[in-house]
């Protein structure tokens, strides 16, 4: 009878360890805002950032740390709260702009082929950014912050001396205290690289850019030593140095271009580090990620090609294939993406999607998140929820998949833009048009380690990149 007493007694403290062991990773898996299967389980109060920064993942001596510029983590952090309106009208300001762009470029290559003479006009670029990174600049070194865009080609940043500058945290860069310094001449093949240059009286060469938010920066094409690492320099790194500068940068000191022309920083470290590039951008402004030049991909990386256009060359573009709701396909026809392609895009925040698949994507979403309040839209997103009376909530998967069969299966934090509890909205939105080219946004590139492999023409995705 002892026997069997004691036995019984294992068997339930047996059963109340296994009982432990479940509790304990179910507490995970809420944490985490990942579950297996269709739905990701998410404590409502992960869905905003905190009000400090809380990223204690510490990047390699090789990576560059991403932050946010609105964020925290961002050593330019504003002192008031974002304007959710402002930032989402800037990025539709954006998004337009690249849209103007495309649309400009082709009817471009269509006049030249018909031999016909265009007037020159300023370089044009894109918005001015969310995520910042720090480099250094000039010997001895100092470090600056600046936006970094996959849709910019031209690095530059704010110097000395300075007749129209914005404020930001840092001093402006002197070229005076630099022993690396030097002009570009405006009669060099490097200067007709830009897309709009000019030249001084003194025939240095001198750049132009104007942003799609009205933003812009003027000044002379310089070179200097660039500082990645504190064992990685990039000598007679070409850049601007800006003397007229207005516009929407925050306090950033200027910025990194990413994009594929010849003068973007990815093209002058490729005989050095390799023609790639990769970065992670964090779950929320109040998180870190990081921006590697060169490397190599992590093993879980899935690939898709990376399409060039040649009215377009800077632009990464892409194919998208198919859109998963849930787990389950949606019924879009493929030349709804065919038709446009599609661009991914490191400084527009909401991806654009061609309004037959917006519109599948919208009804499939809402039919699976009946149990919450629909709520007034914010902007150009008509899909909100009211969450503030729920501690957990759950969110159907979404994933995009391209043509070779990668797919980006976007994190939980890059499924809802949330304003505040009461106002939590699908992070997505349509073209006006059908024919318009559509836009991979940041927002759901959260968390993926992105791999720009240009050497090999290929783009590749790996869940869970940084936190």
């Amino acid at each position: 009878m002892a026997s069997i007493t004691s036995k019984n007694s294992l068997f339930h403290c047996f059963l109340l360890g296994l009982v432990c062991i479940i509790l304990s990773n179910f507490t995970q898996v809420f944490a985490s805002g990942s579950l297996e299967g269709a739905w990701h389980i998410v404590d409502v109060e992960s869905l905003l950032p905190n009000s400090h920064c809380s990223s204690s993942e510490e990047t390699s001596s090789d990576r560059l740390t991403i932050t946010h510029r609105r964020g925290p983590c961002s050593p330019n952090s504003p002192n008031s709260k974002p304007n959710h309106f402002q930032i989402l009208n800037q990025d539709q300001d954006r998004v337009d702009s690249i849209h103007n762009h495309i649309s400009t470029s082709k009817k471009d290559k269509l006049a030249s082929s018909l031999s016909v003479s265009l007037p020159a006009r300023p370089g044009i670029s894109f918005g001015t950014g969310n995520y910042i990174v720090k480099i250094g600049l000039g010997t001895p070194k100092k470090d600056f912050s600046v936006v970094f865009d996959t849709g910019s080609d031209l690095s530059w940043i704010q110097c000395k001396p300075c007749n129209d500058c914005y404020n930001q945290t840092d001093p402006l860069f002197d070229p005076v205290h630099s022993t690396t310094y030097s002009n570009i001449s405006c009669l060099s093949n490097e200067c007709t690289q830009l897309d709009s240059y000019s030249c001084s009286t003194d025939n240095k060469c001198l750049y132009e850019v104007t942003y799609g938010d009205n933003s812009q920066t003027d000044g002379h094409f310089v070179r200097d030593t660039l500082t990645l690492s504190s064992y990685d320099k990039l000598p007679n790194f070409m850049f601007g140095c800006g003397n007229d500068n207005k516009g929407l940068f925050g306090k950033s000191d200027g910025l990194i271009g990413l994009g594929r022309n010849k003068v973007s920083l990815v093209s002058q470290a490729s005989q050095k580090y390799g023609a790639m590039f990769s970065y992670c951008l964090p779950s929320t402004s109040s998180s870190i990620g990081y921006l590697s030049i060169g490397g190599k991909a992590p093993s879980n990386t899935g690939f898709t090609s990376m399409i060039q256009k040649p009215s377009t060359p800077s632009f990464y573009y892409l194919n998208v294939a198919a859109i998963k709701v849930g787990g389950k396909l949606l019924s879009i026809p493929q030349t709804a993406f065919s038709n446009t392609g599609t661009v991914i895009d490191s400084g527009t925040v909401i991806t654009r999607l061609p309004p037959t698949a917006y519109n599948a994507l919208k009804i499939a979403f809402r039919q699976q998140m009946k149990r919450y309040k629909l709520v007034e839209p914010l902007s150009i997103l008509d899909t909100c929820y009211d969450f503030s009376s729920y501690k957990i909530v759950k969110i159907p998967k979404i994933s995009i998949v391209f043509t070779e069969g990668a797919s980006l299966d976007v994190d939980f934090t890059g499924i809802l833009y949330v304003s505040r509890l009461s106002q939590a909205c699908l992070a997505f939105a349509g073209n006006r048009e059908e024919t318009t080219v559509g836009i991979l946004g940041n927002t759901q590139q959260k968390r993926t380690n992105v791999v720009y492999d240009i050497a090999n023409e290929k783009i590749g995705f790996a869940s869970r990149g940084c936190k």
